[in-house]
């Protein structure tokens, strides 16, 4: 199956409310302050703290970045966007058939008696409203795709998540849409991308090469 019309909203993946709604995991779940001592050179984070991951109670993130600039997220905005374009062309083959089937009908109405005329009428009326069905179908099928995607996307994301919190000795990461103020600094969702694509990457190829490999 291959389609989605290019006007299928995008955003219709937001109605999965990013389903974590996210990551605000009770401190509760949350592992202890990860030790902080530190170098005079301020380098050494303490054991099992990784650079890059900020030492603070309490973290933010964008979900719906962290999705879409992804290795996995653009690899099914992609797909979507083929997918649409294949159904998008398809509907408008269906449109000029339908359309020079009316007007053959047009022409044929003077020839016809009244009956018979509505008989052809009524069974053309039943395959528009079938064709706009199976249409409107495809269309849902490939949003299901879509949000079935972007779900498998943020539950393969969480343990990174919150192997970061544990890193930064946070009891919560809360949607950055949602805080009325936070330092930039709390702000992991570039940390997140790269981590999410080192273990995840596009979700079919694999996850991307270390420097070491």
């Amino acid at each position: 199956m291959g389609r989605l019309a290019s006007y299928l909203p995008f955003q219709n993946f937001k109605a999965l409310t990013l389903g974590l709604a996210l990551f605000a995991l009770a401190a509760g779940n949350a592992p202890v302050q990860a030790q902080q001592s530190r170098t005079t050179a301020g380098l050494d984070l303490g054991e099992g703290v990784q650079l890059g991951a900020p030492q603070s109670g309490v973290l933010t993130i964008q979900p719906e970045r962290m999705f879409s600039e992804s290795a996995f997220g653009k690899r099914v905005a992609q797909e979507i966007e083929a997918e649409g374009a294949v159904l998008t062309a398809e509907n408008r083959i269906i449109e000029a058939e339908l359309r020079a089937e009316e007007q053959d009908l047009t022409l044929r109405r003077s020839t016809m008696g009244a009956s018979a005329f509505r008989a052809l009428a009524d069974a053309f009326d039943r395959k528009v409203q079938d064709t706009r069905t199976n249409q409107d179908q495809k269309l849902r099928e490939i949003n299901q795709l879509g949000e079935e995607a972007r779900r498998e996307f943020f539950a393969a994301s969480l343990p990174i998540l919150e192997q970061i919190m544990r890193e930064s000795g946070a009891g919560a990461i809360l949607d950055h849409s949602t805080v009325f103020l936070s330092a930039d600094s709390v702000d992991i969702t570039a940390l997140a991308i790269d981590r999410i694509d080192k273990v995840l990457g596009d979700g079919l190829t694999g996850a991307e090469p270390t420097e070491e490999e």
